[in-house]
């Protein structure tokens, strides 16, 4: 049974974004009281977090696709959908993020450190907030955008001061039980060690973390035994520290064959020349191992190492070699550079920056219109309803992109198309239309206001009713007035 996993493929999908609502605002003496669709909420963000109490990607290799929640649709009286649930996903110190091409895109360390993997979508706007002078109800509400999804690679590199280098069976889970308070698994044969072992080693005030790399053969480098699974968990380290047998019941190996070997691996696998080394001559409370250790000392100082005799079983030597690894590693800290307070970087957006360009596809004789503003805009449209439609010409138009195609040579008839390509908007493009009218027919159009009547003078049309009435009531008295005033008016 698996217990240990230091890589898998993740699959996350973040929640998508609520839709808006399109409602009007309906009680006693007033059915039509204006526009109170809501808003609808956001969707959930996967997100991964380090949690010192995880140790292994275990979890993620039993359950690899994970989804955060959904929003909820706005709602009549102007009520807003609830935000979708974010997922929080726990991962141990070192874990590197990258996605399936192999790019970095995140590496977790230290306790807390997070990084969103998937954002949720965001929530579409209700009729109430689309209310404008010139659109006093809206008919339509926009969509919730959909969540990113996607796949990611989770890589596991552990974090350690000191990392314990060999041959399987050199003696470096013995040497770490001693050293610290890790239990590994110990026996007498090869590969007895499968996974990373991490303890904690203390020399007077110094505290430093050690882990035992599972054994490494000739052609680790190029995945030949376990060595290119576990090479990885060597890159965070301070100091290498090759532990290396004197009493291998193997005739045609020897310590100096050992160190050639490995340190020839070390060079295949790359990113670890500068590293100090420290060379342990392990086993010496066998007889022959203390006389083979003696042999090949001297040869080992002359390569510039510094070489230290132990013996795990008897506790020989452990003091000096625990306090020269703790002396390092403060030498190591202290060289790093000191860590700035993080700083916010405004990069103002270009003068020039329309938001979008427009490029000419030859191969499929089409032009598309490529940038985040319209790609999101149409995700957003409720492409069943006209005026909602109509409501995405008028974007695209005030964005520019019917002035953009005209420049980038686009005739009418041409096919133009917005959005990603398994899900783009495509239409024919008339000049003499706004971009997008082809799909409504009038930009902006509401059939369900009828054209305005022209404006009347109540004042002066009271005043000539009044007028006429005065001049027949005095007519009912007065004939001779009355065929003056019919006189006057043939005349006239």
């Amino acid at each position: 049974m698996t217990t240990f996993v230091d890589r898998v493929e993740l699959h996350v999908a973040a929640g998508n974004g609520g839709h808006g609502c399109a409602s009007v605002h309906r009680e006693k003496f007033k059915p039509l009281g204006g526009p109170d669709g809501g808003n609808g909420g956001r969707g959930g963000s996967v997100t991964l977090v380090v949690d010192p109490q995880v140790t292994t990607l275990l979890e993620y290799h039993h359950s690899p696709h994970r989804k955060a929640g959904n929003g909820k649709p706005g709602a009549g009286g102007n009520r807003t959908g609830a935000e979708g649930e974010d997922l929080v996903l726990p991962v141990p110190d070192g874990t590197v993020v990258m996605d399936k091409k192999g790019n970095v895109l995140a590496d977790l360390v230290g306790n807390g450190t997070s990084f969103v993997a998937a954002a949720g979508g965001i929530g579409g706007l209700g009729n109430a907030a689309l209310a404008s002078t010139r659109r006093k109800a809206p008919g339509f509400a926009l969509l919730g955008e959909p969540g990113d999804a996607g796949d990611i690679v989770l890589e596991l590199k552990s974090v350690a001061d000191v990392a314990l280098v060999g041959y399987p069976s050199a003696g470096k889970s013995s040497l770490i039980s001693v050293l610290s308070a890790a239990k590994p698994k110990i026996a007498d044969y090869p590969f007895t060690t499968l996974i990373p072992n991490l303890g904690v080693v203390t020399a007077g005030s110094t505290v430093f973390t050690m882990a035992d790399v599972p054994g490494l053969i000739p052609g680790a480098s190029q995945g030949r035994g376990l060595g290119l699974e576990f090479l990885r968990h060597v890159e965070r380290c301070s100091v290498l520290v090759h532990v290396l047998d004197t009493a291998t019941l193997e005739s045609d190996r020897d310590p100096l064959s050992d160190l050639d070997v490995i340190e020839e691996e070390l060079k295949q696998y790359g990113g670890l020349e500068d590293r100090p080394r420290v060379v342990v001559l392990n086993k010496i409370d066998v007889p022959d191992g203390q006389d083979l250790a003696d042999l090949v000392r001297p040869s080992l100082e002359e390569r510039g190492y510094q070489v230290f005799e132990v013996s795990a079983v008897a506790h020989k030597g452990l003091r000096e070699l625990t306090f020269a690894l703790a002396k390092i590693v403060a030498e190591a800290r202290a060289a790093k550079p000191v860590e700035e307070a993080t700083r916010i970087v405004i990069r103002p957006k270009a003068v020039d920056d329309a938001g979008f360009e427009v490029a000419y596809d030859q191969q499929e004789d089409l032009y598309r219109v490529i940038g985040s503003k319209p790609e999101r805009w149409v995700k957003q449209t409720d492409f069943n309803n006209d005026e909602a439609v109509g409501y995405l010409a008028d974007r695209l138009n005030r964005l520019g992109v019917e002035e953009a195609l005209a420049k980038a040579g686009a005739r009418e008839g041409d096919t133009v198309v917005i959005g990603a390509t398994e899900n783009a908007v495509v239409f024919d493009w008339e000049p003499s239309m706004a971009a997008g009218a082809e799909m409504l027919g009038r930009r902006g159009e509401d059939h369900r206001f009828e054209t305005p009547r022209p404006a009347v003078d109540r004042r002066k049309e009271r005043e000539a009713k009044r007028a006429d009435a005065a001049a027949e009531e005095f007519a009912q008295f007065d004939p001779l007035s009355r065929h003056a005033i019919e006189a006057e008016d043939e005349d006239y």
